[in-house]
């Protein structure tokens, strides 16, 4: 039990170490959280944008810069998270491939991922939270922050995901971009026409996008928003397993990988001896000439 704990505190420390590296994204949580939803509150008219909720059933009529500030504040943290975790899966595929042909648990390695995901998702979205309520106060800042939680956990699984499948770094920044851009667009009644479409209801923040708007204008309570969710966090967590067990996979032959070490082994094992094949002119001696 103390190896298995050792082995995730270890591969957690490393997956919060590259996280502490990437500079570029500390910068991006301190400055573009705060640059994008400020910039949505005070250019959009505060004219009211009828609408119906659905995840409580209200016809609400919130003010169209408060509603864009929390489309806003959703489309930094989905974009932030799967920056990140796009950023450390893919400059550190290589060192996880070691590892894992190595004879680290790929479990472990998984589990830490998960847990780096879960503090990164939790940070930023305390942060944009207390963004927002700095400009007008949500009726139910800790759902916004639980919604705001599970979109980040939804992009940082795809994220991992991009990172594993994709060949370039641009093809995955492009990839979490779009995303996130055509994700949340489409659920912004002040952006498009067509929030009562049903196929909105499969875009992959519907549950976050129901869950802060009700945070922000309603009494109502919706954990099965929460729980839509978290369904499609599963669903992306899934598609970053498939795609780590690819990319950490082994493509040494057969023969190469019977000679691996075992998990805690500190040695590999002695190759078998080859009985020399017997010579033309009879069984070789056992003897050595003088």
């Amino acid at each position: 039990m103390r190896a298995h704990l050792s082995w995730f505190a270890t591969a957690t420390r490393f997956a919060l170490v590259e996280h502490g590296r990437n500079r570029f994204a500390l910068v991006l949580v301190v400055v573009f959280i705060p640059l994008w939803t400020t910039l949505a509150y005070l250019s959009v008219p505060d004219t009211p944008a009828p609408l119906r909720l659905r995840a409580t059933g209200e016809t609400l009529a919130p003010p169209g810069n408060e509603l864009t500030e929390i489309s806003g504040a959703l489309n930094a943290v989905t974009l932030i998270t799967g920056f990140m975790m796009f950023a450390a899966t893919f400059s550190g595929s290589r060192f996880d491939r070691r590892l894992a042909m190595a004879g680290y648990p790929r479990t472990h390695l998984v589990l830490a991922k998960v847990t780096a995901l879960a503090l990164v998702s939790a940070a930023v979205a305390a942060y944009a939270t207390a963004v927002t309520c700095l400009a007008w106060t949500p009726r139910q800042p800790l759902l916004l922050a639980a919604a705001l939680f599970c979109a980040g956990l939804t992009y940082g699984a795809l994220g991992v995901g991009f990172g594993s499948v994709l060949r370039r770094e641009v093809e995955g920044m492009f990839a979490i971009v779009m995303t996130s851009i055509i994700d949340l667009a489409l659920q912004n009644p002040i952006l498009s026409s067509g929030v009562d479409n049903p196929v909105v209801r499969f875009l992959p923040s519907y549950g976050a996008m129901q869950a802060g708007t009700a945070a922000g204008f309603s009494a109502g309570a919706v954990p099965g928003h929460l729980v839509i969710q978290l369904a499609w966090f599963s669903v992306a967590a899934l598609i970053a397993l498939v795609g780590f067990r690819r990319s950490t996979r082994s493509t040494l032959p057969a023969t190469a990988q019977a000679l691996a070490p075992e998990p805690g082994s500190d040695s590999f094992p002695t190759p078998p001896r080859r009985t020399p094949a017997p010579s033309a002119s009879g069984p070789a001696s056992d003897t050595t000439a003088p």
